[in-house]
């Protein structure tokens, strides 16, 4: 289960599992309670995922569209150098914010 967080009009969520295929089902339904909410800021704190594969980043981009087509926004903070570098490989860190 994740660890999720509630300020004002935004919501942090930090996984407690690598964002890989077999991981990533329980944590499309917990992210799908969090944007019923309709948060503005959407922080996704991946300081406890240490892998993501291509099923993760999947999700990662369509919590993205979700909260741009809601007028709010996604964060991802505390991601390992290793995520950092596969989102720019990608180049996914044109589109994503790769915030604090």
């Amino acid at each position: 289960m994740s660890a999720i967080t509630r300020e004002g009009s935004t919501v942090t969520i930090i996984p407690d599992r690598d964002l890989v295929s077999t991981m990533v089902p329980d944590f499309k339904h917990e992210l799908s309670t969090v944007l019923d909410e309709s948060p503005q800021v959407l922080r996704l704190d991946l300081s406890g995922t240490a892998m993501m594969d291509s099923i993760g980043i999947g999700v990662v981009i369509a919590t993205h569209n979700s909260m741009k087509k809601k007028g709010g926004r996604l964060v991802i903070c505390g991601a390992s150098e290793n995520i950092v570098k596969l989102f720019k490989s990608m180049r996914l860190d044109q589109h994503l914010n790769l915030g604090s």
